[in-house]
């Protein structure tokens, strides 16, 4: 009678246990957050001097100055399509590599095109109008003044779409930057909220750099941050606040004539003016910089809340979590 121990297969022996270096760079999900965080911002930068080598070549071609390009106080659409745009393919480019070195797709990261166009018009709307009910508020209360057009009309509807073609670099830039990979990845190591108040808070301290920015206009584009994750809470997709974000910024710059985050645009649309104290008027900052802008943002959480729908699965979890 054959004996069963001796001819069965042999045991393999158990796996060894990771070492503590190999703990050190790799939890149960792959490369831990850390990691992933430090090599995002590695291949960013270098995505950034690309770019940069490659932008300032073309512009040399076109006999286009570097200094041209340089911010000022008062901004034209050149100087926004520039310093957007371009670091908006550095954050694609630096997103494909990572989601390539996870193996999930790089749009994932709330960029899939499903409803992209859908919900890019509808935040578009809705930051038009919030922004346009902020310049109310301050109209009524005395801290703002608009003016009327100067422009003929032809000049105005190009210097429009110039405008908002810049502005659209703007949105997708900071939006993908701050509440893309970044908020994607800290999302699957430390929860949804968490990253996204911790991502809101350096969106805000970004801000820092603009001249004429105040301690209430950074709150306030932290807070802006927030809601943009709101969205993307939702909806599971980056395109409602994109829209969103370029049309306020589109509003607030071009239509309205307001400093937009301390800078203000050539050839506005309207002439606004701030009155009375900076707390309300926003002062220097623009509309952004009132403590009013805090009452139009629980209003556009608000119609966050009624207007997008939860992705599947995702009404009650981290969407962004389940489709990264």
């Amino acid at each position: 009678m054959p004996d069963p121990v001796a001819g069965s297969a042999p045991i393999p022996p158990p796996p060894l246990a990771p070492g503590p270096v190999t703990r050190l760079f790799i939890g149960r999900d792959g490369l831990r957050a850390f990691w992933s965080v430090v090599l995002f911002a590695i291949v960013l930068v270098a995505a950034a001097f690309l770019v940069a080598f490659v932008g300032t070549g073309v512009a040399m071609v076109l006999g286009a100055s570097p200094r041209s390009f340089v911010p000022s106080f008062a901004i034209s659409p050149a100087v926004v399509a520039v310093g957007s745009y371009p670091f908006a393919v550095t954050v694609l480019i630096a997103t494909i590599v990572m989601a390539r070195a996870e193996r999930r797709s790089p749009w994932s990261y709330g960029l899939a095109g499903r409803h992209a166009f859908g919900l890019f018009a509808a935040g578009a709307g809705w930051g038009f109008l919030a922004l346009s009910a902020l310049i109310g508020l301050l109209a009524i209360t005395g801290h703002i003044t608009v003016g009327g057009p100067s422009d003929p009309p032809l000049l105005a509807l190009r210097s429009a779409a110039v405008w908002a073609l810049a502005f659209l670099g703007v949105g997708l830039f900071e939006e993908t930057l701050a509440r893309g990979y970044l908020q994607g990845r800290l999302s699957r190591a430390i929860g949804f909220w968490p990253a996204a108040v911790l991502l809101s808070i350096l969106f805000g301290a970004g801000h820092y750099s603009n001249g004429g920015e105040t301690g209430t206009g950074l709150i306030g584009a932290g807070a802006v941050g927030l809601v943009f994750c709101y969205s993307l809470w939702r909806s599971g997709s980056l395109w409602w606040a994109i829209g969103f974000h370029a049309a306020w910024d589109w509003a607030q710059s071009y239509f309205y004539g307001t400093h937009d985050s301390g800078l203000a645009a050539q050839g506005a649309l309207l002439t606004s003016q701030p009155a009375g104290a900076s707390w309300l008027s926003g002062g220097t900052v623009g509309p952004e910089g009132s403590a009013l802008v805090f009452v139009i943002l629980v209003a556009v959480a608000l119609v966050i809340r009624w207007t997008l729908t939860p992705p599947p699965l995702a009404s009650t979890a981290d969407a962004t979590a389940l489709r990264s």
